[in-house]
């Protein structure tokens, strides 16, 4: 009943929906209709069918889902950021194939306060120490997933993001790059400082007109871009996040009517759109899939008590080679 009523609040078919809530890879569908799906399926608490699962697999059975509380630290809303509205939907997924159900909310001073309810909370990106802090105090059912490491203050899921800018730099570096820019959140930010550090560390000048501190948009890509192209010494472009490079791709192919210019560009977490932009995006990939899965499964041993120390599980970043970037 539960996917018949999910079909009538998004148009699609019932064996369209099934396939979406049990496969987050499915191409089944176009991603706004996977997210009017999702969000369908949270309105309605909809659950899997996780006792006929656990039957078949001989196990027992619970009387009620535990709860998940996803709370977003870095964006108000989904739509400000792809990166972290398709960690989002793999949370679903997880939480969804586990037989648990699932909420968000955005981080705010009184978060503490929305606990009513929950089992566990997953924070997407990284919030300040005092707001993790008093979330720990009525509830030590936590986990982080983020880029950039913490002091072990709650169980955490990283793919470290100064590591991903170093590879990045590293890669143009190896293509004959020595004018590389960087346009991203310079206020001593993980990427930034893998960027400095490496440039620094293969004896590279760092050209300051060539680095954009931007909010990390696809429009402030687009405008930093059209910014740097004023340098005719830049070759190449790391960019911070990947919807911020579709914005500079943007604006390269706007100047190509005029003075043609071949400026590499590379940037990081490798979204959906970093495989449909044009030309196609070099990036680094954050394994969102499997950060979304291991921490859904720390949380669940968390609130069974199966540890009790605090953890961290760091997963590597790997360079996506596609047509953005070429030799000097």
């Amino acid at each position: 009943m539960s996917l018949k009523k999910i079909a009538e609040m998004t148009g699609a078919s019932p064996s369209t929906v099934s396939r979406v809530l049990n496969n987050s890879h499915s191409k089944c569908a176009s991603e706004q209709l996977k997210a009017k799906i999702w969000q369908a399926a949270q309105e309605i608490h909809y659950v899997p069918n996780a006792a006929a699962r656990n039957l078949k697999l001989g196990k027992a059975q619970t009387a009620k889902p535990l709860h998940i509380r996803i709370i977003l630290a870095r964006v108000e809303t989904l739509d400000e950021d792809p990166f972290f509205r398709e960690l989002y939907q793999g949370l679903e997924y997880e939480i969804f194939q586990k037989g648990f159900t699932a909420d968000k909310r955005t981080a705010t001073a009184d978060a503490a306060q929305e606990l009513t309810g929950c089992d566990g909370i997953i924070i997407l990106g990284r919030c300040s120490s005092h707001l993790l802090q008093t979330l720990s105090k009525h509830t030590p059912n936590m986990v982080g997933i983020w880029r950039n490491p913490m002091n072990y203050e709650i169980d955490e899921v990283v793919c470290d993001g100064q590591k991903a800018a170093q590879a990045a730099v590293t890669y143009l570096i190896q293509k004959g790059h020595k004018k590389i820019g960087y346009i991203g959140d310079c206020s001593y930010e993980s990427r930034y400082i893998g960027y400095s550090e490496t440039m620094i560390r293969n004896r590279l000048s760092i050209d300051y007109s060539c680095i954009a501190s931007t909010g990390q948009t696809q429009e402030e890509g687009f405008a930093a871009m059209e910014r740097l192209l004023k340098d005719s010494g830049l070759t190449a472009v790391l960019c911070a996040n990947d919807i911020t490079a579709v914005g500079a791709l943007q604006a390269l192919k706007k100047q190509r009517g005029r003075r043609a210019r071949k400026i590499s560009v590379i940037s990081i977490d490798n979204i959906e759109a970093a495989q449909t932009t044009s030309p196609l995006l070099t990036t680094v990939h954050i394994p969102r899939e499997a950060m979304a899965h291991m921490a859904v499964q720390i949380l669940h041993d968390r609130i069974l008590h199966g540890h009790t120390e605090k953890l961290r599980v760091e997963f590597p970043c790997r360079i996506v080679e596609r047509d953005s970037c070429f030799p000097v």
